[in-house]
């Protein structure tokens, strides 16, 4: 099927409109006997979400995601600052209607069948019976359980695979403008990850806002149109992975010899050591590389320089000393 809507949706931008956009927000539990340690899930996390992208949050396990979204969905109060969702407050009940969320655990009552869940989802909404009968089918078959076999079968039956696409057609189920979803692929194997990740593009081609949380690293660099990372409840950086890691045509060099002046023009970040020069390319390798020979001097090698998104996580963290062995 073409859409999950009952009308086609529009591609949007991402330079739109924020649809989310917090200032300062924290939260903090106090736990003890006498409630007298403070431990901080939120630091001051300020961030924007755009119409019609795919907004992923990155981070450890415990680094305060999920208290962030929920914070975002009103589950959770602030403890400070502020924020806002289609221009309306945190938690405010008219703007519900057009959220979906699927939580990392989602519990289902199991002895209901797929197609009875969307329907309790559906009534919870309010949605009419005839668009029920449109709507349930077409979230079926777009998850892939329409098959008699899968549709009238109760959930406890479900694979995990099975359990979050259902989970992912109940989100749905109220056609969302915004969808929020909390480690998506979370013990998904290779299959059910492919198969949730190929639902989550037709969304992003959709034009619908996605924000999610995740670990897997692969598949955000696949899905997102920018990115934030959260260690230890404090946004570490936001940006698209492009601005992030750098685009794929940046080269690195190393070589010997030549006008060093001019080199210098040639890489920004020139070092130069008893093996010769090195730097990052600014600009093109073919114009370089005839410079390089008009004044003498010598190419040791030249590579792609782009790192992965994992390798700059982890650097992000170690820059800060807040890897797991810290």
């Amino acid at each position: 099927m073409d859409s999950v809507a009952d009308l086609p949706v529009e591609p949007t931008s991402q330079e739109g409109k924020p649809v989310v956009q917090t200032w300062e927000l924290s939260k903090f539990y106090r736990t003890g006997f006498f409630m007298n340690k403070k431990i901080e899930s939120l630091k001051a996390c300020s961030l924007q979400v755009y119409e019609g992208e795919t907004f992923g949050l990155l981070g450890q396990n415990g680094a305060g995601k999920t208290t962030l979204l929920k914070t975002l969905l009103g589950i959770v109060r602030p403890s400070g600052g502020r924020g806002e969702i289609f221009g309306r407050p945190l938690g405010d009940r008219a703007i519900k209607a057009k959220i979906g969320y699927l939580p990392e655990n989602p519990y289902f009552y199991d002895y209901l069948t797929g197609w009875e869940c969307l329907q309790f989802a559906a009534n919870i909404f309010g949605i009419l019976p005839d668009v029920q009968k449109r709507r349930i089918p077409q979230l079926l078959d777009w998850v892939g359980l329409a098959k008699e076999s899968a549709r009238k079968k109760q959930m406890r039956q479900y694979s995990k695979g099975m359990l979050q696409r259902i989970g992912m057609a109940q989100a749905l189920i109220n056609d969302p403008d915004l969808v929020f979803l909390d480690e998506p692929m979370s013990g998904l194997d290779p299959l059910g990850r492919y198969q949730l990740r190929e639902i989550i593009l037709s969304l992003k081609q959709q034009g619908r806002t996605i924000f999610f949380n995740s670990h897997i690293l692969a598949d955000v660099e696949k899905i997102c149109d920018r990115i934030a990372i959260l260690a230890r409840g404090e946004l570490i950086c936001t940006g698209s992975i492009a601005e992030l890691i750098g685009s794929p045509d940046i080269y690195y060099v190393k070589g010997s010899g030549g006008n060093i002046e001019v080199i210098k023009q040639w890489l920004p970040d020139f070092k130069f050591d008893e093996e010769g020069w090195q730097g990052h390319l600014k600009g093109s390798p073919h114009d370089f590389l005839s410079s390089l020979e008009l004044m003498g001097g010598k190419l040791i090698s030249i590579s792609l320089s782009t790192s992965t998104l994992e390798e700059f996580f982890v650097q992000q963290l170690r820059d800060r000393h807040l890897t797991a062995s810290q």
